[in-house]
């Protein structure tokens, strides 16, 4: 018998599910290739040569000891790197220490959360976000506070200090975000570290930021990435490099706790018991040996770009309303009826497969992600413009429509 909660879960999540598995039965009907599947942002570019040949590199040698467990923390070694790297970065004195290796920012999102959330506990999340952070933060005892961004999914401060209560343990920000696109300013991150220190004086312990950046490499229109940990003392930032690299499927990343952080010395001991409790024990041995290797090489994002400003002028010729992503490979146009549920569905008849803004907090919209050939982009054009037009002409036949 499957758990109550699990089958609430498996209820709510319901679009999700049924939108890839709708893509998956179109492509077996058919074919992949005439097929558009947008729903899930599983980058289709390889990663760089230099991630193949430090791989080969490195299963090549002769070392002993390669692939045995080493610390929850993952391998000393490459914990100094990132420290080094994130302290040039940021001017601040991280060590090994503040370093946690983790199996994708998904992994290191939980462990936090796990080493963060007493029962009952608060934590804030800007609409839109990535759908998984309810189950996240469920998963761990605590309870979901959504809050509402501006119209261009920018921080509403004025909602957010209104969420802020003796609850709140964390607030948790996405920037480049998932779905939107949308990338936090170094001014509005100033603000928020402002807020959060003004809300946290009093406390036993303070709002923490958790702050999960897995795009912050891909950003558009010469956009800067604004490190939230820089404007906050109790910052946890959690990354991978499933986007930078294009290797989702290798679940690589890491926790970087602010050397400034509150009880900075305790969240260390808790983060590895949280590794090791969750079953994680510590992140892949080869891809920790891989980063110090690699070094600075990431994927190239022009094809993003490339993909983004094809789908943006597509939008803006179709009359559709739609704020330009300055990050990520995902657009979230407004739908042109009020289900987008409905619309997502009626998609499918064009063979176009994305996911309503509703799994995300924010209704009345899809997801498009665009991580993928842009021939394919191209080819999806005139199916975009056939789904969002049909819509524009139903809403406007509603209205049309003498009342009785």
């Amino acid at each position: 018998m499957v758990a109550k909660i699990i089958k609430t879960k498996l209820e709510e999540g319901a679009w999700i599910r049924q939108m890839f598995t709708e893509g998956q039965k179109l492509s077996a009907k058919f074919g992949a290739d005439q097929v558009f599947d947008f729903s899930l942002g599983n980058p289709t570019l390889e990663p760089p040569l230099a991630f193949k040949n430090a791989a080969l590199k490195i299963l090549a040698s002769e070392e002993s000891g390669l692939h045995r467990y080493m610390d929850a923390h993952g391998l000393r070694d490459v914990r100094a790197y990132l420290a080094e790297k994130l302290s040039q970065e940021h001017q601040l004195p991280f060590t090994f220490h503040h370093i946690t290796l983790c199996v994708g920012a998904g992994g290191g999102l939980n462990i936090v959360l796990k080493a963060l959330l007493n029962p009952g506990d608060e934590v804030v999340i800007l609409q839109p976000f990535f759908p998984e952070y309810r189950n996240y933060i469920a998963n761990h005892g605590g309870v979901v506070r959504e809050v509402a961004t501006t119209r261009d999914f920018q921080i509403d401060f004025a909602a957010l200090e209104a969420a802020l209560c003796a609850e709140t343990c964390a607030v948790l920000i996405n920037s480049p975000n998932n779905p939107s696109g949308a990338v936090y300013s170094a001014s509005d991150l100033r603000t928020l570290g402002d807020l959060l220190f003004k809300k946290s004086l009093g406390r036993q312990t303070p709002i923490y930021l958790i702050t999960d950046e897995p795009y912050s490499k891909i950003l558009f229109d010469e956009a800067l990435f604004a490190p939230p940990i820089r404007y906050y003392e109790h910052t946890i930032l959690v990354t991978s490099y499933s986007k930078a690299l294009a290797i989702p499927g290798e679940r690589i990343g890491y926790v970087a706790l602010s050397p400034t952080c509150h009880d900075c010395a305790d969240l260390v001991q808790a983060l590895s018991w949280s590794q090791l409790a969750l079953g994680f024990v510590n992140a892949p041995a080869l891809m920790q040996r891989i980063i110090p290797v690699i070094g600075d090489q990431y994927v190239d994002i022009a094809p993003y770009q490339r993909n983004r400003d094809i789908l943006w002028e597509h939008f803006q010729k179709l009359g559709v309303e739609c704020v330009k992503p300055q990050g990520a490979f995902y657009i979230f146009p407004r739908t042109p009826i009020a289900d987008d549920g409905v619309f997502a569905c009626e998609a499918l008849s064009e063979r176009l497969v994305f996911v309503p803004g509703r799994a995300f907090g924010v209704p009345n919209h899809v997801r498009i992600s665009f991580c993928f050939e842009t021939e394919k982009i191209l080819r999806s054009l005139k199916a975009l413009a056939n789904v969002f037009q049909c819509g524009r002409e139903r809403k406007l036949q509603r209205a049309d429509a003498p009342s009785l």
